[in-house]
């Protein structure tokens, strides 16, 4: 979506709301693509005192395998965006704190996508105490204990535990 903000720019006290949805179903994120409902984009750009402010808000499903023990995690997340927009920058300025909009146009888009990705978890788990799979036989532990030897000896060490045993 591309917004026109002249009007915006110009004039002290205006503002423009804005709704939109977009597809993100075909960005990959660790080999899976998990976006499985369009991300609904709501909010406004608002001129205070010749201050462009933009405020939005992503809302979106999510569908991802647990990092630890591969169960597929579902959850609806939503997240605020702020950004400060500009018509130019100078080149101190351009510490990313300020969203530059050339030519009174600005991608809603790809900032909100840019967003999204940046403010996605890096590990993502079925819950925070997960146990993940036996390195073993591969049995989620989260569903039971194995069968399995929990307590493996190193084989370097075997003649030690040999002494110990005699």
């Amino acid at each position: 979506m591309l917004l026109e903000l002249e009007d915006v720019f110009l004039q002290e006290g205006a503002s423009r709301s804005f709704r939109s949805s977009m597809d993100l179903s075909s960005v990959d994120v660790n080999g899976v693509y998990p976006f499985v409902s369009p991300v609904e984009i709501a909010g406004s750009v608002e001129n205070h005192a010749g201050l462009v402010q933009l405020h939005a808000q992503a809302a979106f499903r999510f569908s991802i395998p647990c990092d630890r023990c591969a169960t597929q995690v579902e959850r609806r997340y939503v997240y605020p965006f702020s950004h400060v927009l500009v018509l130019s920058l100078e080149k101190e300025e351009d510490s990313g704190e300020y969203i530059q909009v050339d030519d009174y146009k600005l991608d809603l888009d790809e900032l909100i996508r840019t967003d999204i990705l940046l403010e996605l978890p890096t590990k993502f788990l079925c819950k925070e105490d997960c146990k993940g799979l036996c390195p073993t036989c591969g049995k989620n532990l989260n569903e039971g204990a194995c069968n399995c030897q929990t307590h493996q000896i190193d084989p370097r060490l075997e003649v030690l535990k040999q002494l110990i045993d005699s």
